[in-house]
């Protein structure tokens, strides 16, 4: 039973290990990979934004029905 729990905390210990090894790993591939960034150049002022334009809505009244039809009678089955 002892010899059982020793390998299971020694299993859980490598594969620990092994995760955190590949995640670095992974972080410094992506850290040299990276471009060295050119310098930037001033961008050009940007002209005075627009006002917007007013935007209009066009909207229908509903119609409300001014008549109704006869009710029909049901008739059930005996």
């Amino acid at each position: 039973m002892a010899i059982g729990i020793l390998y299971l905390f020694l299993t859980f210990v490598i594969c620990f290990i092994l995760v955190h090894i590949v995640k670095l790993a992974y972080i410094g591939l992506k850290s040299v990979r990276k471009k060295p960034e050119a310098p930037k150049e001033k961008p050009a002022p940007e002209p005075k934004p627009k006002k917007p334009e007013p935007v209009y809505y066009i909207v229908e009244k509903k119609k409300a029905k001014k008549s109704y039809s006869a009710p029909k009678e049901i008739q059930f089955k005996d």
